[in-house]
């Protein structure tokens, strides 16, 4: 049958003078941000840490998260429901092989949080894809890697943050501002709490592996030598094996702490030039004369911290000192250094102002607080430390070369090789 043409006609007439209903949403109304302005992100390896820093991603209006890859199914599955219970809907993917996720020409930015053997080369090849990167800590395992990293991305211009958010948490912001201030004198010692230096190259005894659907042990090793596997390590028990875990654990806290000296003591461009280990500590100096050193933190004060709390800083000037840990709290040598206000008290481990840091600099192409550079060097301090005390004798390093001077025992720890195929 034909549809008449007078029928057609004013049906086609209301059609187009139908207004068209389009969620607010979509149009960036009530508090809502068009999905034309949302940075699409995607995941990599995201464990308990992980989903700590994801909570943080998610919490933003302009993010949406799509999906996440990881080796073992339970670990994806758990982020898949996650994000699909924040969106109320089914749209997060999962998937075990990371090339999915870089391959997506939809995705602008990947949070990298799986554990210390694939920082690096993950990280580079995210840079490769075109990807802004945001990278749990430690994120290197090696002097080399931190080279690679930083070549990486300023080489594919992109943005980095490095998990180190205590850069952006108030009490170790306002630690580091006094210092910087002159208000504390001249400079003399920074002190940074580390974990119980340790490492182990022995193999846990052999197991069953699992279906690959459910632990692909093969991409879990990635990077890392070959050895049997072991379930205590996909839960989390990696730590403290040399072929996992970088330099006597000493960056898994030194990310941090160490970081945090390097940026109080205006050194974010250099490192120190000599490193002695005496026992667990480790002293370091700058050749300005600066001291840095490297000590074990305690839980409640113990160890001459003031302040109690994980990761404690110090910084020590002619006129004063300050002490910052994750409590959120601060302890100063003079009531005057608190005039004009006290800072906010917040977890040393919250990472919502630094994500919120990374965000912003992907829209505005800037550095964060823990860019590639920053990060370059403050990781190297922690490896060149790691090396000396393992040697057990004091190395001199030369900040420009980045290489250990006159020391080929040295130098020759400051690269391991890669397990092929994962040459980044």
């Amino acid at each position: 049958m034909k549809t008449p043409r007078r029928h057609f006609l004013k049906t086609a007439a209301l059609a187009i003078g139908m207004p068209t209903i389009i969620p607010a949403a979509v149009l960036g109304k009530n508090g809502a941000v068009a999905p034309s302005n949302r940075i699409v992100v995607g995941g990599i390896g995201i464990g308990p840490r992980g989903r700590e820093v994801l909570k943080a991603f998610l919490a933003q209006p302009d993010v949406q998260f799509v999906v996440d890859a990881d080796v073992q199914e339970t670990r994806r599955e758990v982020v898949r429901v996650m994000v699909n219970r924040h969106y109320q809907n089914q749209d997060c993917r999962k998937t075990w092989d990371m090339a999915e996720v870089l391959a997506r020409p939809d995705i602008d930015a990947v949070l990298i949080a799986t554990g210390d053997r694939w920082h690096a080369v993950a990280s580079i090849m995210a840079a490769k894809a075109g990807k802004d990167i945001y990278c749990e800590k430690p994120c290197s395992m090696t002097i080399r890697e931190s080279q690679e990293i930083a070549d990486g991305v300023n080489r594919y211009g992109r943005v980095f943050q490095a998990g180190t958010q205590r850069r952006n948490v108030d009490n170790f912001k306002f630690a580091a501002a006094l210092a910087r201030s002159g208000k504390l004198g001249k400079i003399r010692t920074v002190h940074a709490g580390i974990l119980t230096l340790q490492e182990s190259h022995k193999w846990l005894p052999a197991e069953a592996e699992p279906a690959r659907e459910l632990v692909n042990w093969d991409r879990w090793l990635g990077p890392a030598p070959w050895r049997p596997f072991n379930k205590d390590y996909i839960n989390g028990r990696w730590r403290g094996y040399y072929d996992f875990h970088g330099g006597a654990t000493l960056p898994e806290w030194g990310a941090h702490t160490v970081d945090l000296c390097q940026w109080a003591a205006s050194a974010d461009d250099t490192v120190p030039v000599e490193f002695e280990a005496e026992g667990q500590t480790i002293h370091g100096r700058y050749a300005n004369g600066v001291k840095l050193v490297m000590r074990l933190a305690g839980f409640k004060g113990e160890g001459n911290w003031v302040v109690p709390g994980t990761c404690p800083v110090r910084f020590e000037g002619d006129e004063g000192w300050v002490e910052a840990a994750d409590t959120g709290k601060v302890a100063v040598s003079s009531p005057k250094l608190l005039e004009g206000g006290v800072p906010a008290t917040m977890a040393g481990t919250d990472p919502s102002k630094h994500v919120r840091d990374f965000l912003d600099c992907i829209k505005t192409r800037g550095k964060p607080a823990a860019n590639v550079d920053v990060t370059r060097r403050g990781h190297i301090v922690s490896h060149a430390a790691a090396i000396g005390w393992r040697l057990g004798r004091k190395v001199n390093f030369d900040p420009v070369t980045e290489s250990f001077v006159n020391d080929p025992d040295a130098n020759r720890m400051c690269s391991r090789a890669r397990r092929a195929p994962w040459h980044a």
